[in-house]
């Protein structure tokens, strides 16, 4: 299995060549250069196996270049009810992510699948777990280190550093925005106390974050001789390893390989279904891919119009679905690419129009080249929208119906779900996190406070380590370089 950039300007390479990197040398992420797939026969035999078996039947399809005993320990050594221990009540730790049914009406049903019982209450555990595991695997190999550079909205770097914490070669320089994440997702991050671990607070949005990590990415000196790797969801391992809760999702949710399940996720980089994406196209019998956005509704905008346009700092909105509160959607480049029948030469067009200009049109109006978009529904996408109230409404409902306190990005799922069922076809909602994550809305929604798993009752208190720096990348450069010792 090669893979190669979205860009069409970087050599092929490996699984295991791509996997400490970010970004390819040309500036595109990689894709595998054909999705593996995957026959019906397959699909009924994978239902009986436990999820590290089926992460193990799933990886070794893209990590083609990993020995199978060692990739096999490795999902053995990740995927375990001892490390996705924070189950709610009645649900079993062994399934990893466990399926719910909220509600059946009109001949349509309402899936909840559980991704958050990892040791930061979150999706994120599911890929990042394993890609310490993966890093650490390849480092001693090589008798390397690797410094992760990365940007987080406030899941993906708690994820990225307990994955990562003590790990043998490996430091995490994290940044985030500066007081614009849950008291919850900050005092996670912030109290960890590891030398290996580098909380840097941007006084900046997401997008700035991210800028600075695709800055530092993209330059090659710099990358080399600090020996830069990347956890963000531009890293190929990233997804890959979400692929696998979407098959796991479908098998729990289906008695044969004929039948089809739609999936609603709520996404603000579309990272996590980019992950649905890779799977339909592998095969997997998946009717809708719903993307759920907040009031940064960067994608739902795409879905609805073909207009991709990029919000500034100013426009980007701080809302109570933090995670979410992005404008600027890194790994949407995969899907593009896929969309115009992979033109390298138009995909990295398009991007570099992001840069200058804002976005692209793909619409069909205006003298646009829109031709691709009219023929989007091959690929199963659409798309809603949710705001503050319609997330405190849902939460509150979802309580008084099933007795579940939901997160509220996980409510933005389930209100547009809501909106996009058709009769005959599961619809599973991706659980983004626990509720206690985002405490101060669930206390606005219920008058009370999220339950919290054991070990994370006073959190908060913590004492906390963290440097506030500007949105600076020579700044951030300085001081990745004096924290190496490289």
């Amino acid at each position: 299995m090669q893979y190669v950039s979205t860009r069409g300007r970087s050599a092929a390479q490996s699984f295991s060549e791509i996997l400490l990197g970010g970004l390819a040398p040309d500036g595109g992420l990689y894709l595998p250069a054909e999705y593996p797939q995957v026959s019906g026969a397959e699909l009924d035999h994978w239902r009986t196996l436990s999820y590290a078996d089926l992460a193990f039947e799933v990886l070794q399809k893209f990590a083609t270049d990993i020995p199978a005993a060692d990739l096999k320990a490795l999902a053995h050594k990740t995927y375990s009810a001892e490390v996705y221990r924070n189950v709610r009540a009645g649900e079993d730790a062994s399934q990893i992510t466990p399926l719910r049914v909220l509600e059946e009406k009109d001949g349509s049903k309402l899936v909840l699948q559980a991704l958050s019982n990892g040791p930061t209450l979150a999706f994120k555990d599911m890929a990042m777990q394993l890609l310490g595991n993966l890093f650490e695997y390849t480092l001693a190999k090589k008798d390397a280190e690797l410094n992760i550079f990365g940007a987080t909205s406030g899941d993906t770097g708690s994820a990225a550093e307990y994955a990562m914490r003590g790990k043998k070669g490996i430091r995490v320089f994290m940044l985030s925005p500066h007081k614009k994440m849950s008291a919850f997702q900050t005092a996670q991050m912030f109290s960890l106390q590891d030398p290996n671990i580098f909380n840097l607070a941007v006084e900046g949005v997401f997008d700035d974050c991210q800028d600075m990590v695709k800055a530092v990415s993209n330059d090659h000196d710099f990358k080399a001789a600090q020996k830069i790797g990347t956890v963000n969801s531009i890293n190929w391992a990233r997804v890959v390893a979400q692929v696998v809760y979407y098959f796991r999702g479908y098998l729990s949710a289906t008695t044969s390989s004929d039948q089809k399940v739609s999936f609603t996720v709520p996404s603000g980089n579309f990272g996590n279904i980019c992950a649905g994406h890779i799977a339909r196209m592998m095969g997997l019998p998946i009717d809708k891919l719903v993307v759920a956005t907040n009031e940064n509704d960067v994608l739902d905008e795409f879905f609805r119009t073909g207009i991709y346009r990029v919000r500034n700092s100013a426009e980007t909105y701080h809302t109570s679905s933090p995670s979410m509160d992005i404008s600027k959607a890194s790994n949407f480049e995969r899907f593009i690419h896929d969309l115009l029948g992979r033109d390298s030469d138009r995909v990295r067009a398009l991007f570099q129009q992001v840069e200058t200009q804002g976005g692209f049109d793909l619409s069909g109006n205006s003298g646009s080249d829109g031709h691709e978009f009219a023929d989007i529904g091959r690929f199963g996408f659409q798309s809603g929208r949710s705001t503050h109230q319609d997330r405190v409404d849902t939460i509150r409902d979802v309580q008084a119906r099933y007795g579940i306190t939901i997160d509220t990005h996980t409510a933005d799922g389930i209100k547009v779900a809501r909106e996009n069922l058709t009769p005959g076809v599961p619809m599973i909602v991706l659980e983004t996190a626990l509720p206690a994550k985002f405490n101060e809305t669930i206390r606005e929604a219920l008058g009370r406070d999220a339950e919290r798993p054991a070990g994370f009752e006073n959190i908060e208190a913590l004492p906390q380590r963290f440097e506030v720096m500007a949105a600076d990348v020579s700044q951030v450069k300085a001081f990745i370089a004096a924290h190496t010792g490289l």
